[in-house]
Formats: C-alpha cells, sequence, structure tokens
C-alpha cells in the first residue's frame, strides 16, 4: 500500500501536533509548581482555551481534500523514532477533546475540586496524554501514552472519587487495563519483529510496517494480541467489567474526558489493525460481529436493569461500542465514514449526559434514580442536557448520529445484508427505552425524597447553561450540517476501505494519486 504524507512545513510555520501535545503538559507542569489554587486555576483555563484555538486552526490547515497523513513530523535518534501526524481517521478527535476539557474546567467551577491543583493539573496531563496518543505514528509511542493515561486515571479516581472502596475497584481496573497493556505491546513487538524477518530493520515506525506488511508471519497471533488488547480497553463484551466500576465511583469531570479515551482504542482498530493485518482482520470479522451484537444487546439490556444512573451510562457505553466495532470491520467507506462520525457523536453526547448527571449529583449528593424525581421545573437546563443528548445517541434526525448510523448501516447491508442491521436498529430502540425511561424518572415523574438545598456558590446557573448550550450547540449544529465532517472522514475512509475485499472479489482500483505529495513507496 501507498502512503501519502504531507509534512508539517508545508502547511504551517511551527510543529503543529507536538505544540498541541506540549500545551497541556506544559500547563500540568505550572499548576503543579504554583502554589495558588486561583493562579492554577487561571493556568488550566488559559491553556484549555490555547489548546481549543490551536486545535481549530489544525482543522482550518487540513487539507480534507487530500488522502494520506497531514502534518507529519519525524525525529530519528539513538535508534529510536518520533512520528506524528494526522488525517480523517484522527483528526476530529482533538478539537473534541479540547471542547470536553474546556468543559470540564467549568464543570470543576460548580463542584468541590475547584481549588484542588492536584485535580486540575491532572485534568490537563489527561488531555496532553491523549492528544499524543491520537496523533501518534509510533506504535511504541501510542503504546507508552496509552501507559501513561493510568496515571492521571488512579489518580483522579483516588483523590476525587466516590464511593468507600476505591482502592479496591482501581485494583480491579488495573487488572483489565494492564492486561491490555501487555497484549499490545506484545503485538506490537511482534509486528516489529516480523520485519527483520523480511530483511527489514527492527522498527515501531507506523508508515514502514504498513509498507512492509505483505509478508509479516504470524499475522492471526498478532491480530488477536491487538484486537483483545484494544477491545479490553473500548470496552467490548465480554471484557467491559472494569467499566462500570470506574464510571460509578470516579468523576464527572474526569469521565468527560476519559470518554474520549475508550475511543481510543476505536481508533487503534483502524490505525494499528485494518492497514497492518488485513487479511487476518476481514477473515476475523465475523466473530467480531458476534462479540459487536452481543455488546449491543447485553449493554442496552443491563442498562434497563440499573438503579444507578452513572452505571446505566456505562452500559450505555457497552452498547455503543458494539455499534462502532461491526462499522470498523465492514471494510467498505459506508461503514468507516459512519463509525468514525458516530464516535465523535457518541463521544460529545455521553459526555453530555455525563455533566448532566454530574450536576444532578452536585445538587442531591446521589446517582440512584429511586431517590430521585421531579427535577425538570427545578432543573430545565440540566434536563435540556440530559434529553438533547440522549436523543444524539438515539440517532434521531437533527443529530450528528442520524447521517452517522445511515451510513454505517448502509455499509453493514453491503456486507453482510440485512440481518446484523436489523439486530442493531432493534439494539438503537432498546436504547431508546432505557434513555428516555431514565430522563423519565430523573425528570418527569414524582419526587422520591425532597432535594437538599441548593447552594448558589456552588451551583451557579450560568455556568450550566454555558455547559448546556455549548454541548446542545455543537450536537444539533453538527446534526444539520454534517457534510463538512464527513468530507474530512472520506478521503482517508476510502483509502482503506478501497483495499478491501482480500478474501472476496477484487477491490475497486486505486484513486488517482497526488503529485504534490511525497509518496512512501
Amino acid at each position: 500500500m501507498t502512503t501519502l504524507i504531507s509534512h508539517w512545513s508545508e502547511s504551517t510555520s511551527f510543529p503543529l501536533l507536538t505544540t498541541l501535545t506540549l500545551v497541556p503538559l506544559v500547563t500540568m507542569g505550572a499548576i503543579l509548581l504554583t502554589r495558588s489554587a486561583l493562579n492554577a486555576l487561571r493556568l488550566a483555563f488559559g491553556g484549555a482555551i490555547l489548546t481549543l484555538l490551536l486545535s481549530i486552526y489544525l482543522l482550518s490547515v487540513f487539507n480534507a481534500g487530500m488522502p494520506g497523513l497531514h502534518l507529519v513530523e519525524q525525529l530519528h535518534f539513538a535508534g529510536l523514532s518520533y512520528s506524528v501526524g494526522v488525517d480523517g481517521a484522527n483528526i476530529l478527535f482533538v478539537p473534541l477533546l479540547a471542547t470536553l476539557t474546556l468543559l470540564a474546567l467549568i464543570y470543576t467551577l460548580i463542584t468541590r475540586h475547584v481549588t484542588d491543583r492536584i485535580f486540575i493539573a491532572c485534568l490537563m496531563a489527561y488531555e496532553g496524554i491523549l492528544i499524543g496518543a491520537f496523533v501518534a505514528l509510533n506504535l511504541l509511542q501510542f503504546w507508552l501514552w496509552s501507559l501513561l493515561e493510568c496515571v492521571p486515571m488512579i489518580l483522579l479516581t483516588l483523590y476525587a472519587g466516590t464511593g468507600q472502596n476505591r482502592r479496591w475497584i482501581l485494583a480491579k481496573v488495573m487488572q483489565y487495563w494492564l492486561s491490555s497493556l501487555v497484549m499490545l505491546l506484545a503485538g506490537f513487538v511482534l509486528l516489529a519483529l516480523g520485519l527483520s524477518e523480511v530483511n527489514q530493520t527492527f522498527s515501531f515506525d507506523w508508515l514502514t510496517l504498513k509498507q512492509h506488511n505483505a509478508h509479516l508471519p504470524h499475522e492471526t497471533l498478532i491480530f488477536l494480541l491487538l484486537f483483545l488488547g484494544l477491545a479490553i480497553r473500548m470496552p467490548l463484551f465480554p471484557f467491559h467489567g472494569w467499566l462500570p466500576l470506574l464510571m460509578e465511583h470516579g468523576t464527572v469531570a474526569s469521565a468527560a474526558i476519559f470518554l474520549v479515551g475508550l475511543k481510543l482504542s476505536i481508533y487503534g482498530v483502524i490505525r494499528f489493525i485494518l492497514p497492518l493485518v488485513p487479511e487476518v482482520a476481514e477473515a476475523w470479522a465475523g466473530f467480531v460481529a458476534i462479540l459487536g451484537i452481543l455488546s449491543i444487546f447485553y449493554g442496552a439490556l443491563l442498562a434497563l436493569l440499573q438503579i444507578n444512573i452513572r452505571r446505566l451510562l456505562a452500559f450505555a457505553v457497552l452498547s455503543h461500542t458494539g455499534m462502532l466495532v461491526i462499522g470498523m470491520f465492514c471494510f467498505n467507506d459506508f461503514g468507516l465514514e459512519g463509525g468514525l462520525l458516530l464516535c465523535i457523536a457518541y463521544g460529545l453526547a455521553t459526555a453530555g449526559m455525563l455533566f448532566s448527571v454530574g450536576l444532578i449529583y452536585e445538587r442531591t449528593r446521589t446517582a440512584y434514580i429511586p431517590r430521585l424525581g421531579g427535577l425538570f421545573d427545578s432543573n430545565s437546563t440540566i434536563a435540556l442536557l440530559f434529553l438533547i443528548s440522549a436523543l444524539s445517541t438515539m440517532v434521531m434526525p437533527g443529530t450528528p448520529g442520524f447521517d452517522a448510523a445511515h451510513l454505517l448501516l448502509e455499509g453493514i447491508i453491503e456486507r453482510d445484508g440485512w440481518w446484523i442491521a436489523i439486530a442493531i436498529l432493534v439494539g438503537n430502540v432498546l436504547a431508546a427505552a432505557f434513555l428516555l425511561r431514565a430522563f423519565q424518572q430523573l425528570f418527569i415523574t414524582a419526587r422520591h425524597r425532597a432535594l437538599q438545598p441548593i447552594n448558589s456558590l456552588y451551583h451557579p446557573v450560568v455556568t450550566e447553561r454555558m455547559i448546556t448550550l455549548v454541548i446542545c450547540g455543537l450536537l444539533i449544529g453538527i446534526g444539520f450540517y454534517t457534510t463538512p465532517w464527513l468530507n474530512i472522514i472520506d478521503q482517508d475512509a476510502a483509502t482503506i476501505g478501497k483495499h478491501y475485499p482480500i478474501l472476496g472479489p477484487q477491490p475497486l482500483p486505486d484513486h488517482p494519486s497526488s503529485e504534490s505529495h511525497q509518496q512512501v513507496e
């Protein structure tokens, strides 16, 4: 396969992707060095706003009409390499992360963590680590960022989470995460060793591996290690046991960013499995589809049984993940485009529901549905945020999930026929059932107990409205105007999809290459 690349110097006057990674991390360091909580908060907002502006600039300089990698930065030293770049598969995750980090900081103004420097520093660290992982084009680099993601997750859960058994919960979560990291590293090492067996230099560079992947040995083992390692972190049934625990006892502010981190594994499938072991990926597509369908129905049915709203959202994420994974393994433009856009939509919409649930918790100090009810009159802004976000995950018209889900279903029908598409539609009906039922129980039905008095210092209505306006505005705006976002994704989805099917009919002819781009032959 040939990959077109465009270096950063062709589009900008500074290494934009490295800057986007470093700004949150440098901000984190400055926050830890300051002794003033007010200065820490100012630094955090400054760093988050600068990252958001840089991410918007990233979208403005990205040429959606050209396939391949853009703004590539490459350094080689002491036998190691540093490589970053963006294309349609990963670029939208950067502004999504920047937006949710800023909203998480705004949410922090309402909570008791507003004066906690460690908490604020961890939020910025989370942002920088995830941006670094999303733009990484070196397998070891991606793995190291994934390992570092454990640090803010542990600190945020230990020192800012809820519940009495946080250490036990973290021990359970880390069993899953470390297993995932070990399998990922083993798969990456086998990929790199495979180069040595075809007379190439040992390397973790993605471009090099993609160029010489035709004769890799142990491809089935590599696929299983990579897929299972990523399936744990998505999470996908039956590897999901850690997510309800962490969602129930973690913090809402960090969980909003953490949701984008879950999508890192979906991106990992697109970046490291489909191009590097394509034939094995297609051979195992049926097995993956079965896991996806089980995830959809298991997650939806378990969500219907929950009395804790945070656990309900955790099983909703599991159900959504099943649909996304099936879309990734469609091996056609429709499935990949729809899956990627749906991934962005789910990340933003589920974060909106989490923020609304967090605001309810700050007012009532409970996340148990039977103890709540009748909140609409006194919390209409929060109710609107939950409802618009829930409708977005139900792929209703006017939301970004609507066009994305239709593309995904077209891709599934094109490859597998109607039976999987019907199963997904039934799963979506179940999702509508548990989310609308939760909305009714939280906001419409009679109140089961008196609410605690609202402290206006910690619950400023303006701040709540700001969060609601941003998330609902983005969901509705993108929903009615999805074309620019699909154009960003389109070229690279087509580049991946045109090499399939491998085991069936011959692929379509390659698209014409651009002479203005450097080719990696």
